[in-house]
């Protein structure tokens, strides 16, 4: 069951949150094409370069993260394995080699070493900061904006690649992929996939001949990024980088999309429920020989076939949310300015949706109406479906305006319980 907005039109069933003062697109940011364009032409099918006077110029990224930011991560942060990775000649090296004891009062022994970094760095090996999504605040805001965009979660990781030196061999990535391009340059040679829109499953290394073959030819893409160059490249592209006279540094954003496969295997995981699926095979069978196995074949595809015509798109959109909604974290929130806030509510304070979360609104016929979130589930009164469809649409909100409660402590009651729940944060 949905429930009727204010203007009488028909709310969604699923939602998620804008995100914070993105006013501008943070797709435009990156690429110069129409949205619509970008998705019909590009999306899936082809690389794109954009240019940094087609963007915000030369030091168009430098916010999102600069070689002092670098520095700052490495030397002052307490990097731990894995939010670092080392390369060189190709090869990842062992993190005893960069990591070490975090001294007295942190008893761990993988914590990033500053100096074991720059000898290795000045020797030429790549440095690859991981998961910059979850620990640079800049890079948190800019990913869950662009995620949101996108509908898909996204991961971010940092090169620093030496002046002449080049981090990995030729490969492929299993998912797409945007280079932003921050300081320095770095020649890029891209070449058509051996494997189109290859699964997570599928890495290059099962294909590292072909790779290499093909990679020996002529490039469909040869271009040197530099600062504040963006591209644009599919999964399944076969590429390679190198830094150029100078040191390199760029931003990857990974895009983590689900599939159509992911439908395949929601699919025949239902078809479990099928009895004619789940029956043993003929008594002394011989599962290696095609011509006892080709009338169960049969069967087994007639039978199937008959199940897939009755699956049940609200089951299996059910069975995605479960796993794409946890992959795509929502904006932060800062535990105890957010305990404070709630503890001193008022009716005049103003409150909206946390941004990115994902989420869903329905009735599940008892007098409680259902809110799933990404992790949880949460049950309120039915008498609230009017004030939670009313603050959860994206807007600003005063505790006073929300509807359908009988007086302002039933209002703070209620927004007390999504502040404490992380759905809602102080506008």
């Amino acid at each position: 069951m949905t429930y009727p907005s204010p203007d009488g039109t028909e709310d969604r069933p699923a939602g998620h949150a804008a995100p914070d003062g993105a006013i501008d697109s943070a797709l435009a940011r990156i690429t110069a094409v129409d949205p619509a364009k970008f998705a019909e032409a590009y999306w899936g099918r082809q690389p794109l370069v954009t240019r940094a006077d087609e963007l915000a110029g030369a030091d168009g990224f430098r916010d999102l993260l600069s070689p002092e930011a670098v520095d700052e991560l490495l030397s002052e942060r307490g990097l731990r394995t894995p939010f670092l990775r080392v390369a060189d000649q190709g090869k990842v090296l062992p993190a005893a080699s960069f990591t070490g004891s975090g001294g007295a009062g942190a008893e761990i022994g993988d914590q990033v070493t500053d100096d074991k970094v720059l000898r290795l760095y000045a020797g030429g090996a790549t440095l690859v900061l991981q998961g910059l999504h979850r620990l640079w605040p800049p890079l948190v805001r800019f990913a869950g904006r662009l995620g949101d965009e996108l509908c898909q979660p996204l991961q971010v990781n940092a090169y620093l690649t030496p002046a002449g030196n080049r981090g990995f061999a030729t490969h492929y990535d299993t998912h797409d992929v945007f280079v932003l391009q921050v300081d320095g340059t770095k020649r890029w040679r891209i070449h058509e996939p051996v494997l189109p829109d290859p699964l997570e499953r599928q890495a290059w290394g099962g294909r590292a001949d072909e790779v290499g073959a093909v990679a020996e030819g002529p490039a469909a893409l040869d271009v040197v990024l530099a600062p504040g160059d963006a591209l644009y490249l599919p999964r399944g592209w076969l590429h390679s980088a190198e830094a150029q006279g100078e040191r390199s540094l760029h931003l990857t954003f990974g895009v983590r999309a689900l599939t159509r496969f992911a439908f395949v295997e929601e699919l025949l995981a239902l078809a479990a429920e099928d009895s004619r699926l789940r029956a043993t095979l003929p008594y002394g069978m011989d599962v290696a020989d095609p011509s006892a196995v080709a009338p169960e074949l049969t069967d087994t595809v007639s039978a199937l076939r008959e199940w897939l015509l009755t699956a049940d798109p609200i089951r299996i959109a059910d069975r995605l949310r479960a796993r794409a909604w946890p992959a795509q974290r929502p904006a932060p929130v800062r535990p105890l300015a957010q305990l404070a806030f709630a503890e001193r509510l008022a009716p005049a304070d103003q409150v909206k949706i946390r941004a990115g979360l994902r989420w869903r609104l329905h009735d599940d016929g008892s007098d409680q109406v259902v809110l799933t979130l990404a992790d949880r589930t949460l049950r309120l009164p039915a008498y609230c479906a009017p004030a939670l469809h009313f603050v959860l649409d994206g807007d600003i909100h005063h505790v006073a305006d929300l509807p359908g409660l009988d007086d302002d402590a039933d209002r703070l009651v209620l927004v007390r319980r999504l502040l404490r729940e992380a759905v809602l944060v102080p506008a």
